[in-house]
């Protein structure tokens, strides 16, 4: 947990970061600047760490979190915010911007607080995100399930697709970023799909296959195989288990991903780079990996410190949110009695420079 907070110190500081800057006028400058969200509610799971790790992440962007976590560890969790209280009460920081909630009455209630709750994150099962998105005004940033799909194609190298495709299934099963469908390309169905399935056997991974692939696999281990229904490509097993469907080509496992899965993290395996540029750019993601475990969807892999928690959203966040998805922008203009009266078009009016301007530092 140490390193995490650590990690996180040593990230810039998102706020009051220029991204867009424009000379309006003379003397009359406009300033896009990052600030703070404001106030999270972040609910999450029975994990103790997420609380330093979530009130860490929120300190550095200069939020006040929220925080309801997992009933089973409510101990922990009420040890490690009343330290982080403790710490901040020594800092111009209010010990109040870290706070946490117990009960599901709380967070009831604290739903309908939009005029004082700026976002929601919910982390957690399908149902919760379900519930919270149902039950609410406040903006909700998060996932409500992980249907993640690697995809093998005809020039995929044999031994990267089993290692891809057995690390994105077993590494965490119960993970939202873990694989739940694998696709592979019909013509390599000879060559790729039985030593895949065998290592995937060996991890007692139960295998879910349409009528295609199981008639190339005739001596496999009955125990762990049945045949797929249509349901499988839709469901999140979060065990080991996975769902197998054979395609046609880069196109069919893009219209079968864009149709069943999640908007989360999807994969291919192949050595064709147009093949995978046309994948990357066709499927409707947060995360389009080439050649790489889909389990690599995390905020500290990525190198943010830690995270808040994963988007499917088509906001201003996606993906793993680190720091940079808990700050959003604001507008500053600056003038010298500048009107709207005196621009526009015809004798005496003025006409906007609209020059971009070189900025080296922050504005705060």
């Amino acid at each position: 947990m140490l390193k995490g907070v650590s990690d996180i110190d040593q990230l810039p500081d998102p706020t009051g970061q220029i991204t867009y800057s424009c000379k309006l006028d003379e003397g009359l400058e406009l300033y896009r600047v990052t600030c703070p969200v404001g106030v999270l509610l972040v609910i999450f799971e029975a994990r103790p760490e997420v609380v330093v790790n979530i009130s860490s992440l929120a300190i550095k962007s200069g939020n006040a979190v929220i925080l309801k976590g997992g009933k089973e560890s409510i101990l922990s969790l009420a040890a490690l915010s009343t330290a982080i209280q403790s710490a901040l009460a020594d800092t111009v920081i209010p010990p109040d911007a870290i706070q946490l909630v117990e009960t599901r009455e709380e967070i009831k209630a604290l739903l309908e607080l939009d005029k004082y709750i700026d976002l929601v994150v919910p982390r957690g099962s399908n149902s919760l995100v379900k519930y919270i998105q149902s039950n609410t005004r406040i903006p909700v940033l998060g996932h409500a399930d992980g249907l993640c799909s690697v995809y093998v194609d005809k020039d995929a190298d044999i031994d990267k697709a089993v290692r891809v495709v057995v690390d994105s299934k077993i590494n965490y099963p119960a993970a939202c970023n873990a694989a739940e469908t694998l696709l592979v390309n019909r013509s390599v169905l000879s060559t790729h799909l039985i030593p895949i399935t065998t290592a995937l056997q060996k991890a007692n991974v139960k295998l879910h296959l349409d009528s295609e692939s199981l008639s190339h696999l005739p001596s496999i281990d009955s125990s762990l195989i049945k045949e797929c229904v249509a349901e499988d490509f839709d469901t999140e097993f979060l065990d080991l288990e996975i769902a197998v469907k054979v395609v046609g080509d880069v196109e069919e496992a893009i219209q079968h991903i864009n149709s069943h899965g999640s908007k989360h993290t999807d994969a291919i395996v192949t050595e064709n780079e147009q093949v995978a540029k046309r994948f990357m750019q066709g499927v409707d993601a947060a995360g389009v990996y080439w050649n790489a475990s889909t389990r690599f969807a995390d905020g500290f892999r990525y190198g943010f410190g830690a995270e808040v928690g994963v988007s499917t959203n088509k906001t201003h966040a996606r993906g793993p949110v680190g720091l940079e998805g808990l700050v959003i922008y604001k507008y500053k203009l600056y003038g010298n009695g500048h009107i709207v009266e005196e621009f526009g078009e015809g004798s005496g009016k003025k006409k906007y420079l609209h020059e971009k301007i070189d900025v080296t530092e922050k504005i705060v």
